[in-house]
């Protein structure tokens, strides 16, 4: 029997039906390690190799306190991995995967923002000495030193804008 010849039953009927519907709607997501620049793809910049990625059921592994107002914004998924800048200054990267931009936007504007730039990246973004935040779409981006360097605001912009090139893919 081949596909021409399945009986006209509910069940002849029926089963096409799911499959082409189930083939429309396949997910087009965007790979989680294509958000994160690779080492040397912004000056000065090195990538652990590893991504790690949540899904919105072990996000309180991850930001245990913090996992409820971002499950209430509409999480999807949450992405980190590690960064050096100049071997040196270690950073955290997440891109917090949201329902929508509005979702991020929700987050974002949760955040205080006192003592912050904001530099042109992104639909808004929040700059300080040791991290950057900026959302893009339904993407919220946190970048976080764990150390400080005179030149380590501009260097996460840097990375930021790396980011949002590939986030607008």
């Amino acid at each position: 029997m081949t596909w021409l010849s399945i009986p006209r039953t509910p069940l002849g009927i029926l089963l096409p039906a799911m499959l082409s519907l189930a083939v429309g709607c396949r997910s087009h997501t965007v790979p989680t390690n294509s958000f994160f620049p690779e080492s040397n793809e912004v000056a000065g910049w090195s990538k652990a190799p590893e991504v790690r990625t949540f899904t919105p059921n072990q996000l309180y592994t991850y930001i245990d306190g913090e996992a409820e107002k971002y499950l209430k914004a509409g999480v999807r998924s949450t992405s980190t991995a590690d960064y050096k800048f100049k071997n040196q200054v270690e950073v955290v990267v997440d891109v917090y995967t949201m329902s929508s931009p509005e979702s991020a936007k929700t987050i974002f504007d949760s955040e205080p923002a006192m003592g912050a730039q904001s530099p042109p990246l992104g639909d808004a973004a929040h700059l300080f000495s040791q991290s950057l935040t900026f959302r893009k779409g339904p993407y919220l981006v946190r970048v976080v030193a764990y150390q400080e360097s005179s030149e380590l605001s501009q260097a996460m912009l840097h990375l930021g804008q790396a980011m949002e090139r590939k986030l607008s893919r």
